[in-house]
């Protein structure tokens, strides 16, 4: 009965030999093996099989981790769109863990200068409109006044009375406002912790995934993929820096025709500037109205202020600071965005764009020139 043992035991050594023999100081683990018969009908039906259960499993993945998912794709956006500020100090002889970190303090200085300046007037300012609230109610029920004009023509206080008390979410009790903010800013610290990791490891992780591409079409995936990182940071850096200037721009608008909140309402509009085409008609309508409080003349003047300002930033600015790197036509924006904000929301508005460049030239450079020699 013991025979069986010995055997198995003899085997088993007989290959430690023969790997102790294969295993050598430039491939301690030996040679990769001759490739599996692909024909064979036992291994079509195995990969068949195997890649059905994959791509089921795949999907269950998704739809179960869909908003880790979100946070961890918006993460790598972020860090593809520091890393030419990164690169930029790589290339003076900077080591890299100097850059990120260098990188990462001068934002957050910038961060958090402007909140330790910002928060005071804000918290004063969103104060003053909770004392004064309920004199806007009053005046949406003056019938005299533009705000009450606007009321009895669209119902705003009806409105506004069915999102402060009937609506759920964030309005609906303490309960679940408390519990938004709090998933908010743990949604906020696992994105920047990400950022962080992604933006200390984007090199090993970009040759990670070139090496997933077979070696005589790598060059060329090298080539595209580079463009299209390209194409990602100069978006962000640059999406950031006309939001700053529309909320800037904003300030002293509204600072200059006496409208209440004016820091309050800029720091809005460059947030919602950050959102492409929807964005800025939103803030518009925003501050619009809020400027009714002082007068007919001065809301229409700000509409007038954001239809100038909207050509400008869309002939003007944005081929200036990001035409030159993501070239998408109008129409294809537009329909980026949609689809962007109905897939996923916010994120989805916001990462629409770069990833219709990326496509665009994927079609342009790979699609496009195949089908031409088709």
């Amino acid at each position: 009965m013991a025979q069986p043992h010995t055997e198995d035991e003899g085997a088993v050594a007989e290959a430690e030999a023969e790997a102790a023999q294969l295993s050598t100081r430039t491939q301690p683990l030996g040679e990769p093996g001759r490739r599996l018969d692909r024909k064979s009908p036992f291994f079509v039906g195995l990969l068949g099989a195997a890649g059905v259960a994959v791509a089921y499993v795949l999907a269950q993945v998704i739809v179960t981790a869909q908003d880790t998912l979100v946070l961890i794709g918006l993460a790598l956006f972020l860090a593809i769109g520091l890393e030419p500020a990164v690169s930029w100090l790589v290339g003076r002889r900077f080591p890299r863990w100097v850059a990120v970190l260098a990188v990462l303090l001068g934002l957050l200085v910038v961060v958090g200068g402007f909140l330790a300046l910002a928060i005071p007037v804000v918290v004063e300012q969103a104060t003053t409109f909770a004392h004064q609230a309920p004199r806007y109610l009053q005046t949406l029920r003056d019938h005299s006044s533009p705000l009450g004009q606007l009321n009895d023509r669209f119902g705003l206080q009806q409105h506004l009375q069915q999102l402060l008390n009937g609506g759920s979410g964030v309005f609906g009790t303490a309960l679940s406002a408390g519990k938004a903010v709090l998933g908010t800013l743990g949604d906020l610290l696992i994105v920047i912790v990400l950022t962080i990791y992604f933006l200390a490891d984007l090199p090993r992780i970009r040759r990670g995934f070139y090496r997933l591409v077979p070696h005589s079409r790598r060059p060329r995936v090298i080539l595209i993929g580079d463009e299209i990182f390209a194409k990602v940071g100069g978006y962000v850096l640059g999406n950031a820096l006309i939001s700053l200037i529309a909320g800037t721009m904003t300030y002293g608008w509204l600072l200059i025709f006496g409208v209440p909140y004016a820091l309050l309402l800029a720091i809005l509009v460059a947030l919602l500037d950050l959102i492409p085409v929807l964005g800025t008609a939103i803030a518009g309508i925003t501050v619009s109205l809020v400027a009714l409080t002082v007068s007919w003349p001065v809301a229409l003047a700000t509409v007038g202020f954001f239809l100038v300002y909207r050509v400008l930033e869309d002939y003007l600015l944005v081929p200036r600071i990001i035409g030159k790197v993501v070239k998408v036509p109008a129409l294809v924006t537009v329909v980026a965005v949609l689809l962007g904000g109905v897939l996923l929301g916010v994120i989805g508005a916001l990462v629409a764009i770069p990833i219709a460049a990326a496509l665009l030239l994927i079609l342009h450079e790979v699609t496009f020139p195949r089908l031409d020699q088709a």
